[in-house]
């Protein structure tokens, strides 16, 4: 619980006050404003103070300490409502609406400010880009709307001249997704005139003070030289132009505007200056304008033709009953007349496309509530406040008008709506009296009978209809109206004069309104021919402002709505929207009117509380509930409190599960039952349920979490299985479809030619990659067993020699002679001089040494350690290998045993070396000479091949083939070794 204020500041909640009086909620008031303390309660409405100065109650820090609160749990502030408004709008799904109300220098423009501060500030906390474009374009558009539709009034500094109200759109996550401004009444007649001791729009002024940009729009540093401008060029303000226009600036790029359209906004404003110093003067016949320069440069800087804008200027084209079209000149009159509608004209068309151009970059587009979730919002209202001058004209008559509109919204929600569903839901009431402001507003928008219409049939009527006879048909239907007088009515009341003022009580006071200029502005007539220029202008911002000017003046036949009526019927559409959503209030009270931040002007404030209602609202409040809610939905909200309602009760009905709550809660004596709906007394009981229910549903959220992730478990966990058993049935196919493939291909190979070798076999699964190996090498085998079956006997011993040298040298030798006959025994044929003394030598030998055959004899030249090289004959049997001397008729140099031997090395080229490695002596190097019949024998595949077969199958030896590794820089030598087992 945050800590509350002390009495030292009053009761933060005018509920609380001991009696219902207007001194003592005066003198709450009052204390409260002496102590800083600008914020009140009544229930959920804040009463605001203007307090005329700077206040630091409005930081990160504050913003921090109200998020995600209740109303009641920190003192009263805007934050807090503002937070409670977003929070329905999110926990609801409700469209919410915050009314900002009071007079003029009350401070609603300040109080919307912060209440869009403190929204974007609590929004969005992923920081999505998207979002916090959305967020900087709806802070930015009040400084621009500021600009063009604020200015300097006798009362405040930075008045609003028109309405606003502000649609922000929120997401299901409750971030911004997009918003809509609608503009109501701008009072456009500022732009020509100002009272005394007042300023046009600051925007003027704005761009007065920017030395850059005068001199490309022919202008200068100084507003008193402008007509439009010199009233409140002395006039002292707190706003600092220069650095507002900056600000502006950088506001319209960060909302979207292009350069091109930022440069034609201050053009325009530029042109209105030029058109009010504009002169005319008259020669008894026509009107001409005084010096063309201005002419000339509103033509540039409007992209018309200098001839264009003087002859819009001085004539008027008219269509006559015949369809004849003619030019009528202006009197010099009605030539300042159009020139001054004109610019009024261009201001408003300006401002209106300003705010259409700010709402096409924020608005919604394209959404679709099933992907996106429901579209809430929350709406800000700040509306001009209740206007009573020394002299007030149309704009205070349609001020005021919606301020009773306004009232009436109040009165309908808060006290006639509070109290009637008290009765309809039978629950005990004391009926609380309160003026209903009804009248007021058919005296003013009824059909036939109010002000409205009365002017409108005054606009309509053709002749000369002057202002003094609209009032006197005013005073002729109104005569016997309560809230209606004028001075016809009441001759002895001499603060009205003779057929100029009438008078209409309304809630907030009596205002007399001069009714000079009301017809004229009521009609807001604009001569077409303006619209023509404007709408052909070369500047495409123009045209666009001016979609109404491609009429020709034959095809401009129907009357547009007067302005009252325009303004009537939005208001109506505004109450409407406010109505369909759920209210929060700020009502704003004006302390004095020196603009003092210690002033409190008791008089003037108690005039506020009494014509706002707020003694009323206070009375109803303390008389009745805080909180009203269907049993079901309460029921649906808290039922998690109590465990006779979770997770579903099984009472008779919604309510007795609700009496069930509350009695668990202790909070009998602080609620009432009605038909359909509980009604709870003190927020504080609605507090202790939101905090009970806040620290229960992290259980429950972990519950349900626990819950649906088993379920997911187990629906993973099925599918799963389902998918490992399909998967299992599908590798099962596939093996069988692999193996059902392989017998098709290969049914028929014992009766093929080639026995199968061509027959190209199917891609196996992977689950069959190594039994698809061991299959093709049994084959294989099969395959060579088959070719080898064909072979005679006498060949067999060749046969195993060649496979033997195939295995060992691996693929390494390029040229191994297996393409042709191995004869083994080369000394015999390749000299068939010394065969006859060779084959006695080699009979000597098996009868000495008794080997059992001839492995391998070749000529062969050996080199020695020296690098000597001698030729020899190699002799290599079962047992033994010999060197002979073929010189010396093949006589025995060294005798060596076979099984001495424990390798042999060769090249992986052409070459015929050879090295024999030997256990316990030198190895032997030497090179195979090729045969003299045919030279380009291959005799080293031989050898090896030779000797493998012999030693794998005459022997229990192991036979490895080694690469050298590294290879040799100048050959690659392929090593065979044999080890014992």
């Amino acid at each position: 619980m945050a800590e509350l204020e002390g009495l030292e500041f009053g009761k933060s909640d005018f509920v609380l006050l001991d009696e219902v009086t207007m001194e003592q909620f005066m003198e709450n008031l009052k204390l409260r404003f002496e102590k800083g303390r600008i914020y009140t309660y009544i229930g959920e409405v804040v009463v605001s103070v203007n307090p005329y100065q700077q206040m630091d109650i409005y930081g990160k820090e504050t913003i921090d300490a109200y998020r995600g609160r209740e109303l009641y749990e920190n003192p009263p502030h805007l934050y807090a409502v503002s937070d409670a408004a977003y929070k329905a709008m999110k926990r609801r799904a409700k469209d919410t609406c915050i009314v900002i109300s009071g007079e003029s220098g009350a401070g609603k423009t300040e109080a919307s400010k912060y209440i869009m501060q403190y929204i974007a500030a609590i929004t969005n906390p992923s920081q999505r880009k998207e979002v916090e474009s959305v967020k900087n374009v709806l802070l930015k558009s009040n400084c621009v709307l500021e600009a063009f539709g604020n200015a300097k009034t006798n009362r405040n500094d930075n008045s609003s001249r028109f309405g606003k109200y502000m649609d922000i759109n929120f997401n299901f996550n409750g971030d911004p997704t997009g918003g809509h401004i609608n503009n109501y009444l701008l009072e456009k007649s500022r732009v020509v005139h100002q009272q005394e001791g007042e300023r046009n729009f600051h925007s003027f002024y704005q761009v007065n003070s920017t030395p850059d940009m005068l001199a490309s729009f022919h202008l200068v540093n100084d507003p008193a030289v402008y007509t439009y401008t010199k009233e409140g060029a002395a006039t002292a303000t707190s706003n600092n132009d220069r650095s507002s226009h900056k600000a502006v600036m950088s506001a319209l790029e960060v909302i979207g505007f292009t350069k091109e359209e930022i440069n034609s906004i201050y053009q325009i404003l530029a042109s209105i200056l030029l058109l009010g110093n504009m002169q005319f003067e008259s020669d008894g016949e026509s009107v001409q304008i005084q010096g063309l320069e201005a002419v000339n440069q509103i033509s540039e800087l409007t992209d018309t033709e200098p001839d264009s804008v003087s002859k819009t200027l001085l004539y008027r084209t008219v269509a006559t009953g015949g369809g004849e079209v003619i030019e009528k000149g202006h009197t010099e009159q009605e030539a300042c007349f159009g020139r001054d509608a004109f610019a009024k004209a261009l201001y408003e068309r300006l401002f209106g496309w300003i705010v259409s151009r700010i709402n096409s970059v924020i608005e919604v587009k394209d959404y679709n509530p099933v992907l996106h979730g429901k579209n809430t919002v929350i709406g800000v209202l700040d509306i001009y406040g209740f206007e009573i001058f020394d002299n007030n004209s149309f704009e205070q008559f349609c001020i005021n008008y919606c301020n009773e509109k306004l009232q009436q919204l109040f009165i309908e929600l808060i006290l006639r709506q509070e109290q009637g569903e008290y009765q309809r839901e039978g629950i005990t009431w004391q009926h609380i009296d309160y003026f209903n402001n009804q009248i007021i507003v058919d005296l003013v928008e009824q059909s036939h009978k109010g002000i409205i219409s009365i002017l409108d049939e005054a606009c309509l009527t053709v002749g000369k209809v002057t202002d003094t006879v609209c009032l006197d048909s005013m005073d002729t239907k109104l005569a016997q109206h309560p809230h209606y007088t004028s001075r016809k009515l009441s001759p002895a009341d001499k603060t009205m004069d003779f057929q100029k003022d009438f008078r209409i009580r309304h809630y907030a006071g009596d205002v007399t309104y001069s009714v000079e200029g009301f017809l004229d502005k009521n009609k807001d007539m604009l001569y077409q021919d303006f619209k023509r220029l404007m709408y052909n202008s070369a500047n495409p911002v123009l045209k666009e402002m001016w979609p109404d000017g491609h009429l020709s003046i034959t095809e401009v036949t129907k009357r547009p709505l007067t302005a009252a009526t325009l303004f009537k019927n939005s208001i109506v559409a505004l109450v409407d929207k406010l109505a369909c959503k759920e209210p929060y209030y700020v009502r704003c009270i004006k302390p004095n009117e020196v603009k003092s931040p210690v002033l409190f002007d008791d008089a003037r404030c108690e005039h506020q509380v009494a014509y706002l209602g707020l003694m009323e609202n206070v009375m109803v409040r303390r008389a009745g509930f805080a909180y009203r809610q269907p049993y079901a939905r309460f029921l649906q909200r808290y039922k998690m409190t109590c465990e006779y309602t979770w997770p579903n009760h099984l009472m008779a009905s919604d309510r007795e599960a609700v009496e069930a709550i509350v009695t668990q809660h202790g909070f009998q004596d602080d609620v009432a039952y009605g038909h359909t709906k509980l009604f709870v007394r003190t927020p504080r009981s609605l507090f202790t349920l939101e905090q009970e229910r806040a620290a229960l549903i992290p259980i429950l959220v972990l519950f349900l979490q626990k819950v649906w992730r088993g379920a997911l478990a187990r629906l993973r966990c099925r599918r799963m299985r389902a998918i490992y058993a399909i998967m299992g049935c599908y590798k099962r196919y596939k093996v069988k479809a692999h193996f059902w493939e392989v017998e098709r291909r290969f049914a028929n190979v014992r009766t093929m030619a080639d026995y199968g070798k061509t027959v190209e076999w199917p891609s196996p699964p992977a689950a069959l990659s190594q039994f698809h190996n061991i299959t093709v090498s049994i084959y294989q085998k099969w395959w060579a067993r088959q070719i080898v079956k064909k072979l005679p006997p006498s060949n067999m011993l060749e046969v195993r020699a060649k496979v033997a040298a195939l295995t060992a040298l691996s693929g390494e030798r390029k040229d191994w002679g297996v393409r042709r006959a191995w004869e083994r025994d080369y000394l015999v044929r390749d000299c068939p001089q010394t065969s006859s003394g060779f084959i006695r030598v080699s009979k000597e030998l098996r009868n000495k040494d008794e080997y059992s055959q001839v492995l391998f004899s070749s000529f062969c030249r050996k080199v020695n350690r020296f690098n000597k090289s001698t030729d020899r004959g190699l002799l290599i049997t079962d047992k033994y290998i010999y060197k002979l001397d073929p010189k010396k008729q093949n006589k025995v140099l060294k005798k060596l045993p076979l099984d001495v031997f424990t390798g042999l090395s060769v090249t992986s080229g052409v070459d015929q070396m050879v090295a024999l490695h030997t256990s316990s002596q030198d190895d032997v190097l030497l090179c195979l000479q090729r045969g003299e019949l045919c030279p380009n024998q291959d005799r080293v595949g031989e050898l090896v091949g030779s000797l493998v077969d012999h030693f794998t199958r005459s022997t229990n030896l192991r036979v490895n083939t080694v690469t050298a590794s590294p290879p040799s820089p100048v050959c690659d030598y392929v090593t065979w070794r044999y080890n014992q087992h």
